[in-house]
């Protein structure tokens, strides 16, 4: 069972948000991921508790920010419920989407797990439901996801195989690179694995369960 500490910042100017502490771990079902932030002042910054099918699919989302609160499922698309600091002002939505996505990195994994590329595979193009900080505001976005490159490393543990992705904005453009070891984000923009206590688990190896 993988745990340890992700450092967030801003990707442009790399001024620190957060420190997401984390646990992981596959299971029967499918995959879990439960963390608790921190910010830079060391106050408690929100949580996070996604769970994923066999075939990577979000059976269940919770998310804590700010005193705002999302939860969310894989339903007709996705489907979530966000609630403002009162409590009272709850809004529900509902998208054609594959998955869910954010800050975390625990979203990474999951559309990675969801996508199962292989290093031959064209790239996927993704439609996923982001919620940003710090209100966890619903956003739709379209990403290309492409598996540029695996590649097995010496460890003290055996071999880790490390997944290197290419990951395109539809509607801007922009790409970025992410390297993903099992279930543990290795390095993103914005995120830096600072410890880890256990090695990652590693998923099967398959092409099967991508979405249409």
């Amino acid at each position: 069972m993988p745990r340890g500490r992700y450092s967030l910042h801003d990707p442009h100017d790399h001024t620190p948000l957060a420190e997401e502490h984390f646990q992981c771990a596959p299971g029967p079902s499918g995959w879990r991921y439960v963390a608790q932030r921190t910010t830079p002042s060391g106050d408690h910054g929100g949580s996070v508790d996604l769970a994923l099918d066999e075939l990577g699919r979000p059976i269940r989302l919770e998310l804590h920010a700010g005193g705002w609160q999302v939860r969310g499922a894989a339903l007709d698309g996705v489907t979530w419920v966000r609630t403002g600091p009162t409590g009272s002002d709850a809004t529900e939505g509902n998208v054609r989407a594959h998955a869910f996505a954010g800050t975390s990195p625990a979203f990474l994994v999951a559309t990675a797990r969801l996508l199962r590329l292989t290093p031959s595979a064209s790239a996927t193009r993704v439609r996923l439901v982001c919620f940003t900080d710090p209100v966890l505001a619903p956003r739709t976005v379209d990403e290309s996801w492409t598996l540029v490159n695996s590649e097995a490393h010496a460890t003290d543990n055996g071999p880790l195989l490390v997944d290197e992705y290419q990951v395109t904005a539809l509607d801007t453009g922009e790409r970025h690179t992410v390297h993903i070891a099992g279930d543990v984000v290795l390095s993103a923009p914005g995120i830096e694995l600072e410890d880890l206590e256990s090695p990652p688990s590693a998923f099967p190896r398959d092409d099967t369960g991508r979405p249409d």
